[in-house]
């Protein structure tokens, strides 16, 4: 693979999840996106608009309802049992929960092991891999003999980073790492994230509905609204020149350290209530509660557009079909 190369392609990729009766929630539909090796895409959105749903269905923990994943050249949803294990070595995860992912009975060393058993590698030195793990996301060796329920939630995370690159991994999906984390220790947590993408020439999907904490990581930014892509640019393009009134919406809401200048930011409001992603209306989803909604918007759904060069919006105020 040449360098620059899209290591990850998802194309028209949709995941319905049945509901009462004849009734589909469309969690993830029509999602079309590239990461190029060596990239970190950050994925953002408010609660339930799909980026977990997508993580999932990358990692092949979910069965998608239809569309294409494909992984090097190697398209996931084609690959037997067997095979979808080997290719588990490079494609990793990072969870949003440091509680809820690592088994509370096993010691932290054990923890580290086991990814690095079930792959065949690294046989006669894992215990000294896992210490080096351990070390360089700035915990003690020592720690391998303790339990999870004897570390705080950022050391936690520090280890199930530690887990994720045990396999040496080529693509990690990190989902929402540091939102159960205090605002305190997000930096530490992300500045170590940085450092160990480039270290180990990761190539990254961020999940986060935290728009400051996506533009500190992220390369290539993607903004999720119930399901469909509504705004694709690079990170300082969009925080920039975002076009998308949803965008922009979630821009004005990220707070500025200085008073003064926060005062005097002009408000963005949004109207009425979230559209259902249970059999959602024809038009765009976005339309109850966009300031800008004309009459097109309730009737037919935009087609994401580009406007500049690796800038893409859904938006018939850009001219969208």
């Amino acid at each position: 693979m040449s360098e620059g190369s899209h290591l990850v392609e998802v194309r028209e990729l949709c995941k319905y999840f049945p509901v009462s009766g004849h009734r589909r929630l469309k969690a993830v539909d029509g999602v079309s996106f590239k990461i190029r090796k060596g990239q970190v895409l950050g994925l953002v959105g408010e609660s339930g608009c799909g980026k977990t749903t997508i993580g999932r269905l990358i990692l092949n923990l979910l069965a998608p309802t239809s569309g294409m994943i494909s992984f090097g050249g190697i398209e996931l949803q084609e690959l037997k049992k067997a095979e979808m294990r080997r290719m588990r070595r490079r494609i990793q995860i990072v969870f949003q929960d440091p509680y809820a992912s690592l088994n509370p009975r096993m010691t932290i060393g054990s923890v580290l092991t086991f990814p690095m058993k079930v792959q065949g590698l690294y046989n006669g030195e894992r215990e000294k891999r896992a210490a080096y793990l351990l070390e360089r996301v700035g915990m003690r060796a020592s720690d391998m003999n303790r339990y999870p329920h004897e570390f705080s939630g950022g050391q936690l995370q520090r280890i199930g980073i530690a887990r994720a690159l045990a396999v040496d991994p080529e693509f990690l999906v990190a989902d929402e790492p540091v939102s159960a984390l205090d605002v305190s220790i997000q930096s530490q947590v992300l500045n170590l994230f940085k450092e160990l993408q480039e270290e180990f020439h990761l190539t990254c999907l961020f999940i986060a509905h935290d728009l400051s904490v996506v533009e500190f990581i992220s390369d290539q930014i993607v903004v999720l609204y119930l399901g469909k892509i509504v705004e694709m640019a690079p990170s300082e393009i969009l925080y920039c020149s975002s076009q998308h009134p949803y965008t922009r919406s979630l821009l004005s809401a990220i707070p500025l350290p200085d008073p003064e200048i926060e005062q005097k930011k002009p408000p963005f409001s949004l109207m009425g209530e979230t559209t259902s992603p249970i059999d959602p209306p024809a038009g765009c989803r976005f339309f109850p509660r966009c300031p800008s909604k004309m009459d097109i918007c309730e009737k037919k759904n935009p087609d994401l557009v580009e406007i500049a060069k690796d800038h893409s919006v859904a938006c018939f105020l850009m001219g969208a079909r």
